[in-house]
C-alpha cells in the first residue's frame, strides 16, 4: 500500500532549486539602466521572479509601451547570460532530486523561465534525466494562472490532492492555490517568509536541507 501523501512533486526552478535570484534581479535592473528606463528597486525586481518575462515587464515598468518589451528582454538576456555561469544549484539540490526520483516520486518543473532557458539550465546541471515533465512561461499563461500545474497533472495522470507544489514566491503559492494543489514554501529564495505564509502553505522552510528533511518526513 502506498503510504505517501503525494505522487507528484512539482518544483519551481529559480530561487527554489537554482540559486539564481540575485542574478535575475541584477539583470532586470541593468536592462532598465541600459535603456534609460526607471530602474526598479531590488525588492521590486525580486517580486517579479517566477513570472514570465513579459508579465514581469508590465509589473516593473507599468507605463512602458508593450512594443518596447522585446528591447528590455533582449538586454535582460545579455546580462543574465553573462551572470548565469556563476549561478549554481543550492547545495544538496542535485542529490535530493536524484533520491526523490529513485524513491518513486514523479517529478516536474513549473517555471517562469523560457523553454530555451530551462533546457539550457537542465542540461548544464545534469538534472534533465530526473524530471518526468516540465512547463515554462512561454508555453501558456504565466504564474499565478493554474495552467502549468493543470497541464502537468493531466499529462502525468495525477490528481490535485496527490500533487505538491514547491516554490519560493507567492506566484508559485497562488498558482497552486488556484489549481487546488497543496503547496510548500521555501523562504531562502526571492520572496519573504511572511508573504509566503500569507498563501497558506503546508509549511515554509528556511534552507534547502530543511526542504529535504520535510519532504522525507511528510511527502
Amino acid at each position: 500500500m502506498n503510504s505517501r501523501r503525494f505522487d507528484l512533486l512539482v518544483f519551481d526552478w529559480d530561487g527554489t532549486l537554482m540559486d539564481s535570484a540575485a542574478a535575475i534581479t541584477a539583470s532586470l535592473r541593468a536592462a532598465c539602466r541600459d535603456l534609460d528606463l526607471a530602474v526598479p528597486s531590488e525588492e521590486q525586481a525580486r517580486y517579479v521572479i517566477g513570472l514570465g518575462l513579459h508579465d514581469a515587464m508590465s509589473h516593473i515598468l507599468p507605463g512602458l509601451d508593450a512594443a518596447l518589451y522585446p528591447r528590455v528582454v533582449e538586454r535582460y538576456r545579455v546580462h543574465y547570460l553573462r551572470l548565469d555561469a556563476g549561478t549554481a544549484l543550492f547545495p544538496g539540490a542535485a542529490e535530493t532530486i536524484a533520491a526523490l526520483r529513485d524513491s518513486g516520486f514523479l517529478l516536474a518543473v513549473a517555471t517562469g523561465k523560457s523553454r530555451r532557458g530551462l533546457d539550457r539550465a537542465l542540461s548544464a546541471t545534469g538534472l534533465e534525466r530526473y524530471f518526468h515533465a516540465t512547463r515554462c512561461a512561454d508555453e501558456g499563461p504565466s504564474k499565478p494562472h493554474p495552467g502549468m500545474l493543470q497541464g502537468l497533472m493531466e499529462g502525468l495522470g495525477v490528481e490535485n490532492e496527490r500533487t505538491l507544489m514547491i516554490g519560493d514566491t507567492t506566484h508559485d503559492m497562488e498558482m497552486a492555490r488556484a489549481a487546488g494543489v497543496p503547496r510548500l514554501g521555501v523562504a531562502y529564495g526571492a520572496h519573504a517568509r511572511e508573504a509566503l505564509l500569507g498563501c497558506e502553505p503546508l509549511a515554509c522552510v528556511d534552507d534547502f536541507e530543511s526542504l529535504r528533511q520535510w519532504l522525507l518526513a511528510h511527502a
